[in-house]
């Protein structure tokens, strides 16, 4: 059975998103080093192609650690330990791959990219319609934000050598069983061949 042809990009309207590229995070990431130097090739294609680049990074201030409620499993638990402040360097994005003027930055408090920022009227103001994905962790901020993704009717690109999870087979069972589904998987060449095409 051959493989479908993948949908073309008009790179105006295409954003890369970097997604917790950030100093407490990329060590989590098995071969981190190189993950992160993927990634930054694949935001230097996108940027020479006249796209879009976008930060998404997860930190909280002292209101946001109060507003989370118990009944978030995973927040209310960050929110306890008063973990990842916003200020902490940790929090800050990895300066190997450093926003430039001009690029979209939002800071979450939850998972996805979209539900507690303002990522999505930035993206429409651009008339973004084309999302690339890189991130970590693939069963975290890559999952929410693809789900939410295609849901808004976004034509969505996972890069499958741009994200990494500290679980070697969660990563593999999403981008090989359940991203599909939902999203066009690419690896950092094939982005650049269709950033050109």
């Amino acid at each position: 059975m051959s493989t479908p042809a993948l949908p073309g990009i008009t790179p105006t309207r295409t954003a890369l998103l970097a997604m917790d590229f950030q100093n407490g995070i990329v060590p989590l990431a098995p071969d981190s080093d190189a993950l992160v130097e993927r990634v930054k090739g694949a935001i230097a294609d996108v940027r020479t192609a006249g796209g879009t680049v976008g930060y998404v990074r997860v930190g909280f201030t002292e209101d946001d650690w109060t507003a989370v409620p118990e009944t978030n499993k995973t927040f209310s638990g960050v929110a306890a330990a008063k973990m990842m402040h916003h200020e902490d360097p940790a929090t800050h994005i990895d300066e190997r791959i450093a926003p430039e003027d001009g690029d979209i930055v939002v800071r979450k408090i939850r998972y996805g990219s979209g539900s507690t920022t303002d990522l999505h009227r930035q993206l429409g103001d651009r008339d973004i319609n084309t999302l690339v994905l890189a991130g970590i962790s693939t069963s975290g901020v890559v999952l929410s934000t693809l789900i939410d993704a295609a849901d808004r009717d976004y034509r969505v690109f996972v890069l499958s050598d741009g994200v990494a999870d500290p679980d070697p087979e969660i990563h593999r069972v999403l981008v090989e069983k359940v991203f599909p589904s939902r999203a066009h998987i690419i690896d950092t060449t094939q982005l650049r061949a269709l950033l050109s095409a």
